[in-house]
């Protein structure tokens, strides 16, 4: 599946007619390439065509929303590694955009893949009702934005103490969990529901898919902070031990390792119990929950 996202996302970087190729500065393009492809785990592409395939959407339709999502992944990754955000060297095992490039370039590379992601979202592979395709542009921009992972972002700048005189925050629990289910949490949500707007569910099974994907999205930012303290940077692919030293709001710095190890098995029985109301055929994403818990990478 994975490599059915880099080829997809591979031929929509691609060359284009000779008209429009002219208005796509080369530098601007390479960048959004070594951005989004030659890496990754393709896990929110994945979610959207397992999740589609449960509503019975053709697998073309889903590889292009799923495209789409990771256009807007990699333009957060781009723009989390920036001096001004996380200051990473590495992404992925290999130098980040700003690295590669420059500030400049990277910005812009940012700024190219999401405005391109609604490009792709909108066109009309994606799905022939146009109402379709509007609900997932609306979907994922609300999963992105100013409520969703870029709200969430700001949070976690704040929680750190960049705007409050170099002093961490003190947050809450609750707090905290809001944090992360908009910084992490609404793009993998969207992941999900994404397959049951393809495939114009009825409000039972949506409903069934959106608990599995809240679920999954809280358990992966959990991992995600165990894998910051107990991860190993070369099979992690970037630095580890950076949200202690940023005095980042986590849950496992609030709850501890075990307690917090002791959420996400909490977390993927939560996941897997979504999706019961599709009886058999579920065993991918219940597998996926698991990894998602499991992975060290």
């Amino acid at each position: 599946m994975a490599t059915d996202v880099e080829n997809l996302l591979g031929r929509l970087l691609g060359p284009q007619s000779e008209a429009d190729e002219r208005n796509r500065p080369q530098r601007l393009l390479e960048s959004m390439r070594y951005a989004s492809l030659g890496g990754g785990k393709r896990l929110r592409p994945f979610l959207v065509v397992e999740t589609a395939a449960l509503c019975d959407v053709p697998r073309g339709r889903a590889l292009m929303v799923g495209a789409a999502l990771e256009c807007v992944h990699c333009y957060s990754l781009v723009h989390d590694d920036l001096p001004a955000m996380d200051d990473d060297a590495l992404r992925r095992g290999r130098p980040t955009v700003h690295k590669a490039f420059d500030d400049a370039t990277a910005i812009l590379a940012g700024d190219g893949l999401l405005t391109f992601a609604f490009d792709v979202l909108a066109r009309p592979e994606v799905h022939p009702d146009p109402a379709v395709r509007v609900a997932l542009v609306l979907a994922l921009a609300r999963a992105a934005g100013l409520g969703g992972m870029v709200g969430g972002q700001m949070l976690d700048l704040e929680a750190e103490g960049r705007f409050a005189g170099g002093h961490p925050l003190r947050i809450g629990e609750d707090e905290v969990r809001t944090l992360q289910a908009m910084k992490t949490g609404a793009l993998l949500r969207f992941a999900c529901i994404a397959g049951a707007i393809l495939g114009q569910a009825r409000a039972q099974a949506y409903d069934a898919i959106d608990r599995y994907g809240v679920a999954l999205g809280q358990a992966f930012q959990i991992a995600d902070d165990l894998l910051d303290i107990e991860g190993d940077p070369e099979t992690v692919g970037k630095a580890t031990g950076k949200d202690a030293a940023a005095h980042k709001a986590t849950l496992v710095g609030m709850l501890g390792v075990d307690a917090a190890k002791a959420r996400l098995r909490v977390l993927v029985g939560e996941a897997e119990a979504a999706l019961a109301p599709f009886g058999d055929g579920t065993a991918v994403l219940r597998a996926a929950a698991r990894f998602v818990a499991e992975r060290r990478a």
